[in-house]
């Protein structure tokens, strides 16, 4: 039974964090660049101003122009509540992750434009990446193992968290798998995908698109938790657990500023060597530590 105040803590966090995440980012970005950037809440007011508008749709879209937002928008849902509310195991994010990238290459196809089938490649190509590592990510930290306060525990928790923020990145599209600073058509992934998006329908891309951040930001923060002797794990409250979300996910949003304003895309030939690297780094990472 969750005690009334951790429930509200929850709350909380689950209505704040997708408000702050995505622009701290875009705020840390624009200092590191030497501007004063956009409010912290300017990505919300785009997202309120495009719901007030009708899109226009391509003249040979279906379906998928109209339901593809929608269903972006509950995938990202679920996936922030699972991270919030742990009502059903972790292992059921990258299922709804392949649901929200499915709405989405199906939306980018639909319109039968040359940039949305080179995003939608591009896309496809990350999921088959990154998906599996992150699968494989979920089940070596849910074995419950744990990691103490010595020189070689520090360094596996530490390898671990990188190699788990590179399957995070893949899958919101940062470099160095991709540059949302560019807007160059050859070089974008999911912007690629949202060149034909306009009005209600960007909007509610949009807000997705923060919610998973959020969502995924969180879902790290949870596993370095709860998988760490540094803290006793007995010794934690649930109070403590959730209550510490919402501070990890800024300094995390805060980072990945920083990554995006210092770092660059990498060649296309390179991320299934690199992903493939992460897989086994992971596997050999998690063998070690339940043999120890």
């Amino acid at each position: 039974m969750i005690a009334k105040e951790t429930l509200i803590i929850q709350i909380i966090v689950f209505i704040l964090a997708p408000l702050f995440a995505g622009g701290i980012i875009r705020k840390i970005r624009a200092w590191a660049q030497g501007r004063q950037g956009p409010p912290i809440l300017q990505v919300f007011y785009e997202a309120i101003k495009f719901l007030n508008k009708k899109p226009i749709d391509n003249p040979h879209s279906g379906i998928f122009a109209e339901i593809s937002p929608m269903i972006c928008v509950f995938a990202s849902v679920l996936i922030w509540s699972i991270v919030v509310f742990e009502w059903v195991p972790f292992l059921l994010i990258p299922f709804f992750l392949a649901l929200y990238r499915f709405s989405l290459i199906g939306f980018a196809l639909e319109g039968g434009t040359s940039f949305g089938g080179l995003g939608s490649a591009r896309e496809i190509l990350l999921s088959v990446m990154a998906e599996p590592t992150l699968i494989l990510m979920i089940l070596v930290a849910q074995s419950h193992i744990e990691i103490s306060l010595t020189p070689v525990g520090a360094l596996i928790g530490l390898l671990f968290l990188g190699l788990s923020s590179i399957s995070i990145l893949a899958e919101l599209s940062k470099p160095p798998f991709d540059d949302p600073r560019t807007h160059l058509e050859l070089t974008m992934v999911h912007e690629a995908m949202l060149l034909e998006a306009s009005g209600k329908s960007m909007g509610l891309f949009e807000i997705a698109s923060n919610i998973k951040l959020a969502g995924l930001l969180g879902f790290l923060i949870k596993l370095a938790v709860e998988h760490s002797k540094i803290i006793s794990y007995a010794d934690l409250t649930p109070l403590f657990r959730e209550a510490v979300v919402f501070p990890g996910i800024l300094i995390l949003a805060l980072l990945l500023g920083v990554w995006e304003a210092n770092s660059v895309r990498r060649k296309w030939s390179w991320v299934p060597e690199f992903m493939g690297l992460a897989f086994l780094s992971i596997l050999i990472l998690g063998t070690l530590v339940k043999l120890s």
